[in-house]
C-alpha cells in the first residue's frame, strides 16, 4: 500500500512541505527549503549521508527509506501517470508514455538506465549513482516491473571516475539481502558527447556503434534490437523510487504545475563550487539557486541547459523560476539541468567559441552537416570572438546556421545552432563592439567554463571510438 503524506504550502516561499508518514523516515524527508545540497536533510534524492567513496550502503538506505512497497505492473504504471514524471536527461519526455508505448508495441521490451551523462560539466547522474545507488536501482527495478521484464541494463561512459564500482557493490549488497531485483548488467561505452544520446545508447547496447540513429520510429516502439526499448535517465528512475514511497501527489507538490517534483541541477562556471549538484523544490528562481552556492550579486549571464543550451542575461536569469513554463517564457529549456555562470569581465563570445569548437569535434561523422558545417561555424565563432570579423561575416555565419538547422541526421547540429543564435542575441552589444574592431574588454580573462580539449571529428568509417 502506498502511503500518502500530508502536503501543505510554506506560507512565505510557496515551497511544498512534506511530512512523511513512512516508518523510519521521520523529519528527514521534510522539504522546507527551495534548494538543498548532498547530505542536506531538507532534500529528497540528496538527503542522507555526506559524500563518501563508497556511497550510501543498503542498510543506511533502508533505514531512511524502508523497503519499496509491493507493487505490480499496473500499480507502477498508475504511479507514473499520476505523478507526470518527466525525463530528466534533457528531452523531458514523460516516462509513463515511454512505458505505455513499449507495452502496446508487443514483444519483450528492453530497459536501459542511461547514466552516461555526456554533458561534460553535468554531475547529477554521477552523483546519484556514486552516492545514492540504491535509489537508482530501486527505481530501475520498478520500471522493470511496469514493463513485465526481469533484466535491466545500466549504461555509463568509460570515463575516469565512472561510478561502476559503487553500482556493482550496491548490486552485490542487494543480492546478499535477497531483494527481488531484476538481473542487472552494466554497459560501459565511449566517452563522447553524442554517445549519450538515447538512440546511440540503444544502438551500442544492442551491439552496434555508439552513434545516434536517424529514425522516425520511437525507441519505445522499436529499438535497434528490433524490440521495444525504454531508455530512462538515472535521475528519472531515482525519482520513481521516491514516488513509490511518498505517493505521487506529495512528490508532485514539491515542484510546479509544469515541472512536477524536485529537480537536480549542476553548477559550473564562475561559482564557488563548480560541479556541485543541488536539488531544487518548488518555484525557486535561478537567483535563489545560485545564492545557495554563495553568489550574492547577479552575474553577467547564465548558460541554461548545458553546453548546447541557451544564454540568459544575468538580470533576467536571476528572477526566472526554474520550471519548464517559466523558462519557456524566456525561450529556454531546462535541458540536463546545467547552470553555467558567466561573470562580469568575461566574454560570452569567447566562451561560446570554445564550446562550439568542442561540440564541432564531437560530431558522430554521419552526415555532411556535422562533418563540414559545424567546423565552419566554429571558425566563424572564433573569428567573431577574436575581433577579425565584419558584418558580412556575421551574415554568412547566420546563413550557414540556417542551412545547418534541421539538416542533420540527429539533433546535435540543431543544438549548436541554437547556442549560436542565443549568443548573438544575448551578447548583441559585444557583437557590435567586436565587429567594430575594438579590443575585447575580456581579452585577458581566464577561461570560465571547463571545456574539454576539442578533437577532430570522427569520419564515417572510423569506428575505433564508437564501439
Amino acid at each position: 500500500m502506498t502511503v500518502q503524506p500530508e502536503v501543505r504550502v510554506h506560507p512565505r516561499r510557496g515551497v511544498a512541505r512534506v511530512d512523511s508518514l513512512l516508518p523510519g523516515l521521520g523529519p528527514q524527508i521534510t522539504v522546507e527549503a527551495a534548494v538543498a545540497g548532498l547530505g542536506d536533510p531538507l532534500g529528497l534524492l540528496l538527503s542522507g549521508p555526506p559524500a563518501g567513496p563508497d556511497g550510501e550502503g543498503l542498510e543506511s538506505h533502508l533505514a531512511r527509506w524502508s523497503e519499496l512497497p509491493p507493487l505490480d505492473g499496473a500499480g507502477v504504471r498508475a504511479l507514473l501517470r499520476a505523478s507526470a514524471l518527466d525525463g530528466r536527461g534533457g528531452g523531458g519526455f514523460p516516462l509513463a508514455r515511454k512505458v505505455e508505448t513499449a507495452m502496446l508495441a508487443g514483444g519483450r521490451p528492453v530497459l536501459i538506465v542511461n547514466a552516461s551523462e555526456s554533458e561534460p560539466a553535468s554531475h547529477k547522474d554521477r552523483t546519484l549513482c556514486s552516492q545514492r545507488p540504491h535509489l537508482v536501482l530501486d527505481g530501475a527495478a520498478l520500471v522493470a516491473v511496469a514493463l513485465g521484464i526481469d533484466e535491466v541494463v545500466i549504461h555509463l561512459h568509460r570515463a575516469l571516475g565512472s561510478p561502476v564500482r559503487v553500482l556493482e557493490a550496491a548490486m552485490a549488497e542487494r543480492q546478499g539481502r535477497s531483494i527481488a531485483d531484476p538481473r542487472w548488467s552494466i554497459s560501459t561505452g565511449p566517452d563522447r558527447y553524442v554517445s549519450g544520446e538515447s538512440s546511440a545508447v540503444a544502438r551500442y547496447v544492442a551491439g552496434g556503434e555508439a552513434r545516434p540513429l536517424f529514425t522516425t520510429i520511437p525507441l519505445a516502439a522499436e529499438g535497434p534490437s528490433g524490440r521495444p526499448t525504454v531508455i530512462s535517465n538515472a535521475e528519472t528512475v531515482a525519482h520513481l523510487s521516491v514516488i513509490a514511497r511518498m505517493g505521487p501527489d506529495a512528490w508532485s507538490g514539491l515542484g510546479t504545475a509544469s515541472s512536477p517534483g524536485p529537480r537536480l541541477v549542476t553548477l559550473t562556471g564562475a561559482v564557488n563550487s563548480p560541479g556541485r549538484v543541488l536539488e531544487v523544490s518548488g518555484p525557486a528562481t535561478l537567483g535563489e539557486i545560485l545564492a545557495t552556492d554563495g553568489m550574492s550579486t547577479r552575474p553577467a549571464a547564465v548558460l541554461v541547459g548545458g553546453f548546447a543550451g541557451t544564454w540568459l542575461l544575468g538580470d533576467d536569469a536571476w528572477q526566472t523560476p526554474f520550471s519548464r513554463d517559466a523558462l519557456a517564457a524566456v525561450g529556454v529549456q531546462p535541458g540536463c539541468g546545467l547552470l553555467g555562470v558567466l561573470p562580469h569581465g568575461a566574454c560570452g563570445l569567447t566562451e561560446t567559441a570554445r564550446i562550439v569548437r568542442y561540440l564541432a569535434g564531437e560530431s558522430a561523422g554521419q552526415c555532411g552537416t556535422c562533418v563540414a558545417g559545424l567546423p565552419r561555424l566554429a571558425d566563424s565563432c572564433e573569428s567573431l570572438a577574436a575581433g577579425t570579423f565584419r558584418k558580412r561575416g556575421v551574415r554568412k555565419m547566420s546563413a550557414l546556421a540556417d542551412t545547418v538547422l534541421g539538416s542533420g541526421a540527429c539533433g546535435h547540429p540543431d543544438a549548436v545552432v541554437r547556442l549560436i543564435r542565443s549568443t548573438l542575441d544575448v551578447f548583441e552589444d559585444d557583437v557590435v563592439r567586436h565587429l567594430a574592431g575594438h579590443a575585447c574588454r575580456a581579452a585577458d580573462h581566464p577561461p570560465v567554463f571547463a571545456v574539454p580539449e576539442p578533437v577532430l571529428a570522427i569520419g564515417r568509417d572510423d569506428t575505433r571510438e564508437w564501439t
